[in-house]
Formats: C-alpha cells, structure tokens, sequence
C-alpha cells in the first residue's frame, strides 16, 4: 500500500503524458560524454529520479533502474518506459549551447526539480572546466539525502486535523477559451525580461513576478477577443511544500490559486489590476489552505488505492483530458544559480499544456527572467497581444525564439 505522499506515476498516461522540463543554454556547444557522466554520478544523490516503473495489480510503484539515464544529441522527444528510454522516466537531451532534462511531472514539480538541475550543471561544469567551485547549496555525491528530502514531507504536520479553511474559491465552470472545439500543434515562444525593471515595477504597483504576468497575460487575451463576454481564468502556482514548511522534498505537491479577469477589468490599468491579482492570490495562499489540500489529496489517495489499475487511469484520463482553465502562470522562485551564475546564459522551465490553453513558466537567473510562453495551438496573435501589453506597462523584453513544442511522451505498454 502506497503512502499519500508517494509519486503517483499513474498520472500520466499515453495522450496526456504530463511530463515537464527545463532547458538550459551554456556559454559554449555541450560535451555529450561529459553531461553523461555528470548525469550518472548524480544517481547516488538523486535516487528518486532513477526509477523505473513496476506494475501491480492497482499501482505503479517506483522501483530502482540500473540502466543508464538515456542522454541524446537530439532536440527530438522520445518515450518514456521503453527501451529509447532505458525505460527511465527521466531522460537528457542536448543540442549546440542547449540542454533539457525531461521528467514526469507526476513524480515531482519545479521546485523539486530544480535542485536536480542545479547540481547537474553543477557537476558537468566541474568537470568540463576543471572547476573547484564552492559547493554550498548544492545536492552532490557524497552527501546524506535528509530526510526531508525524500520522506514524509509532512512528517511534522497533524494532517488528519485540518479544517476546511474560512475561504475557498468556488471553481468557474463555463470559462474563456482561447481555441474551443480545437487542438493544434504545441508552439512556444522564449522571452527575457530583465530583473531591476520587473522588480521595480512590482514594487511600485504592490505586485509580484507572477501576479504581474497573470495580469499582462488576461489582458492580451482579453485583447484578442474583445466580444466575448465570458470570464478569463488564470491560476498561478502555488507550492504548498513550502507553504507548510518544506522546501525541500521532491515529491509533486504544486496546485493552484484561481483567478479570475471578468469582461470590463481590462479597462482599468495595469496597477490596479496587480493589486487586485496579489490580493486574491495571498487569499487562496494561506498555511490553512495548503494543509486542507493535502488532507484532501490525502483522502482521494485512500479511494485510488481501493481502485485497480486500469481504472485509476479510466478515471484520471477524464480528467486530464478536460480543460480546466484558460490559462497557468507558473514561478519557481530560484533567483540564482550560485557560482554558475557566469556560465548560465538561459534557463526556461516547461510543462505540457494539457488543461489550459496558454501556459506561462517563469525562471529567474543572471539578473533576468526567462519566460517560456506554451501554447497548444500555433497562431501567434494571443502571444503578440501579449508583446503588446509587456510594451504599454513599459516592461522591456527580448524575444528570444520560438519553435514547436513537444516534451517526451509515456506508455505503460
């Protein structure tokens, strides 16, 4: 019987893949045997991520994976748990200055995840440059796993004693959508913006890094499609970890803060709107919430282990393959890399767009932040509108490039 807090593999299936990444560009072309042997000297650190999959007859449990962590000289997706995989659920790929580490996000989230690359990159640059670096901060061979890393991350918490919180926003069921009735070709456009000016303008505007892209992103939205009446709704990330108190653990605890942009919002300006956002997200970002979502995820834990396995899947696909809301801003609040601060050009994170429409993956390093703008259809005209709105707020940006997008997929044949 697996515990509430173990990974949940069985969120991702074949169509709804629910996997995540992060792309790092380095100053010069990677070396693919030395990024290969960084990835399999950090096995010992990072157990948890090399696993495989075993199938019982209502789970899949992680298990440890002996094979090689696959590591490719290809921008082109593969398959998780098959062989182009070694049957991991974590793979490496690289091209030119570009690296990306691909990982079901079932098994972990940003800020889980982040650490992994930090040290990944940490380990390779090391080695590739004959480095002594000074390793504070970073999760490296050698090292004791703490408990709070890879146990219970609410060893410390009465969860059964939770009570519902005073506020809990009522979902919205019949929301805006950007392209209803379609699905397209995942597209995704790179931004930077640089750190003083955003900081400065939230600052003055009783904002934050993530209200502000929420607002700028419903007005771009709203802006493509001034007619429709129906109500914009954007949630922004919540980590709920660190909302209890552990930033540490690796397991996949993020949900969300929902908010919504009714038709006339986007005539009032931009200041007010990032009032209004950070106001109603640090009322949905409360210790109580966070401690009522895990207690609920809890219980729904309880009625899945009852399940068998292909009815877990029956019932998640619905799900999974429902929209929920417009569109997802996202912020993993890592405002520097350390020591590898000069060897870091970009870094964007990513996750695959399933129940929404446009997704929005903030990353903070070198004095900028990097925003990789997702979206499930490829006209461009929501993502200028949103160019559009950067401009008029005065924020400046650069457009980095833009490509197709496609993260690895997962099978469980």
């Amino acid at each position: 019987m697996s515990e509430y807090y173990d990974p949940m593999l069985y969120l991702s299936s074949t169509g709804n893949a629910n996997t995540m990444g992060c792309t790092v560009t380095l100053g010069e072309p990677i070396d693919g045997d030395i990024l290969t042997e960084a990835a399999e000297l950090l096995r010992e650190r990072f157990p948890y991520f090399y696993i495989r999959a075993k199938k019982t007859e209502n789970d899949l449990v992680p298990i440890p994976n002996p094979l090689p962590l696959t590591v490719r000289n290809t921008w082109n997706p593969i398959v998780f748990n098959t062989e182009a995989s070694n049957y991991h659920l974590m793979a490496i790929k690289y091209e030119g200055k570009r690296l990306a580490v691909e990982i079901l996000h079932g098994l972990t989230d940003g800020a889980g995840f982040l650490p992994y690359i930090k040290s990944l990159l940490f380990v390779y640059l090391s080695k590739k440059y004959q480095l002594t670096l000074d390793s504070t901060g970073f999760r490296l061979p050698g090292q004791e796993i703490p408990k709070t890393e890879s146990g219970n991350p609410f060893a410390h918490l009465d969860i059964d004693a939770a009570e519902a919180p005073l506020y809990q926003k009522k979902p919205i069921s019949d929301f805006y959508r950007i392209n209803p009735g379609t699905k397209g070709e995942n597209h995704i456009f790179y931004l930077r913006l640089p750190e003083q000016e955003v900081m400065r303008y939230c600052r003055e505007n009783d904002g934050s890094p993530n209200a502000l892209i929420a607002v700028i992103l419903a007005r771009a939205i709203r802006k493509n499609d001034p007619e429709s009446e129906k109500i914009i709704n954007i949630t922004i990330a919540v980590d709920h970890k660190a909302m209890l108190g552990n930033r540490d653990n690796y397991r996949q605890f993020a949900n969300v803060a929902e908010i919504d942009f009714p038709k006339g919002r986007e005539n009032e300006d931009v200041e007010r709107m990032c009032t209004v956002t950070r106001g109603k997200l640090m009322l949905q970002a409360q210790p109580e919430n966070s401690l009522w979502h895990v207690k609920s995820l809890k219980a729904m834990r309880q009625k899945l282990d009852m399940m068998p396995l292909q009815m877990k899947f029956d019932v998640l696909s619905k799900a999974s393959g429902a929209a929920r809301w417009t569109a997802a801003v996202s912020y993993t609040d890592n405002r520097s890399f350390g020591v590898l601060d000069p060897y870091i050009e970009e870094v964007y994170l990513m996750a695959e767009p399933t129940v929404i429409d446009v997704a929005v993956e903030i990353a903070c390093v070198n004095h900028s932040f990097y925003l990789a703008f997702i979206q499930n259809f490829p006209d461009d005209a929501v993502f200028k509108a949103f160019l559009d709105e950067l401009a008029e707020a005065d924020i400046p940006y650069q457009f980095i490039r833009d490509e197709k997008f496609r993260l690895c997929d997962i099978t469980w044949e």
